[in-house]
């Protein structure tokens, strides 16, 4: 017996277009490690980072947002090889 969609209980909902509300990065398994010091602020981890994880300001990188990296490495592979201002360590490793 089939059942009115209009009869069932609503379900929670969260609204699109955005998760800076949440935290997303609790379950990572590795994080990116940024050094500043060999950084050239070439912009593309910001750029191509899936989660908006990558902090920038002025046209520099400044850090990593954890609460909503999820460890993916995306910002880690499209950094300069010359540079080298990122690098992935599992979780707990400073």
């Amino acid at each position: 017996m089939a059942t009115d969609w209009q009869a069932l209980d609503r379900g929670p909902v969260i609204p699109g277009g955005t998760s800076v509300g949440y935290r997303t990065g609790d379950w990572r398994q590795e994080r990116p490690v940024l050094d500043l010091q060999r950084c050239v602020h070439c912009m593309l981890c910001w750029l191509y980072c899936p989660d908006s994880a990558i902090r920038a300001a002025g046209g520099r990188v400044v850090d990593i947002d954890y609460d909503h990296c999820k460890g993916c490495g995306v910002c880690a592979a499209v950094c300069p090889p010359r540079a080298r201002a990122i690098r992935m360590v599992p979780e707990g490793v400073p």
